[in-house]
Formats: structure tokens, C-alpha cells, sequence
């Protein structure tokens, strides 16, 4: 049931072609291409794929695809949740794709109690021999109580905060610590999580997603090499001069934290289409923005890396 992570976590877009359908192969191009930069993670069909967005057949699809293409070099963490009926069908549909683990997504439009939320982790949990890793966010709010709770739950693996309370987080933190589990697996999820990992790094949360890798990888692992090592100086200045900027132009508009890296990938030559409703594309103008964005974190990432190859 042990999974580990080492190095940058990989969200792939999912690509579609003109006529809105799920295109497989672009996608196993776009996941060919980044394997090369060496993540820790695969993460198909999940929050930066628009899980939202997909059938259960489309989103086994693309998790089967980057399956094959990973040929295990590194763990598939496939997304699931929504209605209870549909994270069954994705948790048994992932396990026989060949995944290593699930994203439990939140449930679909309702919200519960705890009890209620807790029930629906342990049913998905037991439709197939995954681990799974919970996604604190939208309707699914845990407690520090829930998830010392889910600890005990061995095929319960990992807990991802996308909803950024930070005294929470902590709690939740010290309540893993406090079950004695040494594979269960803290993240990150955050939009941009870059941005905010220094403070995350420092309540015992040592891993994040990581969207700016599925666009430009180059900038994402000067990021991580510099959060690695410790080096504040590096880090803060990629911060100042990329993941910044990035973020103010992605708060314009709600989605753009999926919209914007398909965005950069069309300028960089991978035509994975359009985010599907209801998320909007950024206009002309924003576009030209990003690339400009863009073209300095490359910048930035090569004068970084070229003392290494001096």
C-alpha cells in the first residue's frame, strides 16, 4: 500500500481537439515530453486535467494513457470523486488502468457532516485496492479529528489542503505526526502552490502540486531545486520575478489557474485546445501577457542552470 514522491508533482492538462473530444494522443506527448524533466508524480485527470469536466469514460481514458506512457518510471495518481456512483466506477476503472493511487476529488454539490464526509472516504477507499490520498477543498472540509481519524485507515495514504487555513493545516500536521504514520503523505494543493510552499515547508507540509511544471518545467525545477536546498535567495527571487506576476495575471479571472497553462502550452507549440466550459480561455491580450511571463521565467531558469554546464 506504500507509495512514495520524490521531486517536482506533475498535473498534465488534458488535451482536446477541435471538435471538444479528449485527444490521447497529444496528451501522451504532453506527459512523453515533461517524464523527461524527471517528476515525482504523474497526476492525470485531476484538478489541472478538469476532472470537473470529464466523463467517466474520458477521464479513465487519459488516466490509461499516461499509465502506458509512464511504463512505471514513476507513481500515476489517477482523480476520482464526484458522486459517490461515479468515484466507485473511477476508483475500480483507474486500479484496472494500471494506477498506483486515487485524488479523491470532493463530492458532488452536496455538503455533509463529517460523519458523512469520513463514510464517503471510506466507500470509495474500499472499491478498490488504491491508496487514497483525501483533497481537503469545496465540499470535502476535514478536521484535524477526521484525519487522525482516516489515519487509521491504512489504504488512506495522503491529505492534499487546497483550501489554505494554515493554523488548520497545522493541526492536521501535528495530528498526522501524533498517529505515528511514516507513509502518509502531506501536500500542498494550492493554486500556484509555489508561492505559497515556504509556509507550508515550515508547519510540516513538504510537498505541493505543481502546475507550472506542465507548461514550463524548466522554471518549476529551479523552484524546487532551490526550495530543496534550502537556498532562500534563489527561491524568493523566482518568486519575485515568475510565480508573481503568474499569479497576479491568473487572478483576474476564475479558472485561470487551469487556463492559463494550457494557454502556455499552445504557445509552446503543443495544441491541446481549449479548457471546456465553464472555464474561459484568456483573451488576446492576457495571452500576450503570459508570454511574456513565460519568456522570462525561461530566461530566468537559464541563467540559473548555466553556472552548473560552465
Amino acid at each position: 500500500m506504500s507509495i512514495s514522491f520524490d521531486g517536482v508533482l506533475f498535473f498534465p492538462v488534458t488535451p482536446f481537439d477541435a471538435s471538444g473530444d479528449v485527444s490521447l494522443d497529444v496528451l501522451r506527448e504532453h506527459v512523453s515530453t515533461r517524464l523527461d524533466s524527471g517528476p515525482g508524480a504523474v497526476f492525470p485527470a485531476c484538478g489541472t486535467g478538469e476532472f470537473h469536466a470529464l466523463s467517466v469514460a474520458e477521464a479513465l481514458s487519459v488516466t490509461r494513457a499516461a499509465v502506458e506512457v509512464t511504463v512505471g518510471r514513476v507513481p500515476v495518481v489517477a482523480g476520482a470523486g464526484g458522486s459517490l456512483g461515479q468515484a466507485r466506477e473511477l476508483a475500480r476503472g483507474a486500479a484496472d488502468a494500471g494506477a498506483d493511487a486515487l485524488l479523491l476529488l470532493p463530492p458532488y454539490l452536496v455538503g455533509g457532516p463529517i460523519a458523512g464526509l469520513l463514510a464517503y472516504v471510506d466507500d470509495i477507499a474500499a472499491a478498490s485496492d488504491l491508496p487514497v490520498i483525501v483533497y481537503h477543498r469545496g465540499t470535502a472540509k476535514f478536521t484535524a479529528d477526521a484525519i487522525r481519524e482516516l489515519t487509521a485507515n491504512p489504504k488512506v495514504v495522503g491529505f492534499k489542503d487546497g483550501i489554505g487555513d494554515v493554523g488548520l493545516a497545522q493541526e492536521i500536521a501535528l495530528a498526522v505526526a501524533a498517529s505515528g504514520r511514516d507513509d502518509f503523505h502531506l501536500f500542498n494543493g494550492l493554486l500556484t502552490a509555489e508561492l505559497t510552499q515556504g509556509a507550508y515547508r515550515a508547519i510540516g507540509i513538504p510537498l505541493y502540486s505543481s502546475a507550472a511544471f506542465a507548461m514550463l518545467p524548466e522554471i518549476a525545477l529551479a523552484y524546487y531545486r532551490a526550495y530543496t536546498a534550502g537556498d532562500e535567495v534563489v527561491r524568493q527571487r523566482i518568486l519575485r520575478e515568475f510565480y508573481l506576476p503568474l499569479v497576479r495575471l491568473r487572478d483576474e479571472t476564475p479558472g485561470f489557474g487551469v487556463s492559463l497553462i494550457k494557454a502556455g502550452l499552445r504557445l509552446g507549440g503543443l495544441d491541446v485546445g481549449s479548457v471546456r466550459a465553464p472555464l474561459v480561455d484568456p483573451t488576446p491580450g492576457q495571452t500576450d501577457r503570459l508570454a511574456t511571463i513565460l519568456a522570462a521565467g525561461r530566461s530566468l531558469a537559464a541563467s540559473l542552470d548555466a553556472p552548473a554546464h560552465a
